[in-house]
């Protein structure tokens, strides 16, 4: 018996119709503009209080102008109000915060995700998430009752120790030395920025191709030499998002800088052990009983902690494209 091999007959391809969309194409167009929608909305809330805030601190702009920003003379009595010696403070303590959380803060990411046996990885995880959860009225409290009491007497001898050693022994100084101080404010606020520094860069870390860690480590490099080869420069981009996001929360604490600070308006010093003031501590100090144009300079130093979160966000882009560029990561 003869066997056919001839294919069966195919048919002809249906037509699409004018009007027939690809399947999934609404599903796709909506989305898009969800998105976006979504995204702008971040912007139109973030323009809103710009606006809002600018125009009810308008009276003092008007009054001062940019002597607000620059004049060290906060003086409601007088109706003079210059917000040099809050800015000052809020860098200062902001700096010293950053100064000793981040090498702390690496080190521990390092440690967790490089060093540390998996038995002891999730203990030091679950510490600096409890960490990262607590209130911070609690540090606040915590460092006027128990830290500032009990390092006084270590700044005193400080300040005796290196009394006349240029620039250190300026630093480490006050006239008298205060337990309320810049460097107790920037203490307790770089214990506060440590779990996010650390969490953020420990997860960047983790990220790093397995292939580009064990192939320096074939090439006779050692553990060191394979984390500075390997591991940092993959995360650098992620450890400065890590950073200046630790500097925001910094700038922007208020309940612990209120306690801590001391809250001495003008005072404008390089002795790191004097009392002093921030933008945030003086708004919590004195909104409440604040009218007219007191009241729109409170709100003035609102808006220029927005702007100065602003430019903070605007540097750690150009640090970050700067770094992609090195590396040859396409511009996101």
């Amino acid at each position: 018996m003869a066997l056919d091999l001839q294919p069966p007959p195919t048919r002809p391809p249906a037509r699409r119709l004018a009007d027939e969309r690809p399947p999934g194409i609404i599903a796709d167009r909506a989305f898009r503009w969800l998105t976006l929608v979504a995204g702008m909305l971040v912007l139109v809330v973030l323009g809103l209080i710009l606006y809002s805030t600018t125009q009810q601190a308008w009276p003092v702009f008007q009054a001062e102008g940019l002597d607000f920003i620059f004049k060290n003379d906060w003086n409601p009595a007088a109706q003079s109000f210059g917000a040099a010696s809050f800015v000052y403070g809020t860098l200062a303590i902001s700096v010293i915060a950053l100064l000793l959380a981040v090498p702390i803060s690496l080190g521990i990411a390092l440690f967790v995700t490089e060093v540390a046996p998996r038995r002891l990885r999730r203990p030091v995880v679950y510490a600096l998430d409890l960490l990262a959860t607590i209130p911070s009225v609690v540090f606040g409290l915590w460092g006027l009752y128990v830290f500032a009491p009990a390092v006084l007497g270590l700044y005193q001898n400080l300040a005796d120790m290196f009394h006349g050693v240029p620039i250190v022994g300026a630093l480490l100084n006050g006239t008298p030395v205060s337990a309320r101080s810049f460097m107790t404010a920037g203490v307790i606020l770089a214990i506060m920025v440590v779990p996010i520094i650390t969490s953020i860069s420990r997860e960047v870390f983790a990220t790093t191709p397995v292939a580009q860690k064990e192939a320096a480590l074939a090439l006779g490099a050692t553990r060191w030499e394979m984390i500075r080869g390997a591991v940092l420069p993959h995360g650098r981009s992620g450890v400065t998002s890590a950073v200046l996001i630790g500097l925001g929360r910094a700038i922007g604490e208020t309940i612990a800088v209120v306690l801590l600070i001391g809250s001495l308006p003008n005072q404008i010093t390089a002795q790191l052990f004097n009392p002093g003031d921030s933008m945030s501590s003086v708004i919590i100090n004195q909104f409440g009983e604040a009218v007219g144009t007191q009241r729109a300079a409170l709100i003035g130093l609102g808006v220029l902690l927005f702007v100065i979160t602003l430019i903070v966000g605007v540097i750690a882009r150009a640090i970050i494209a700067g770094s992609d560029r090195r590396l040859g990561i396409p511009s996101r």
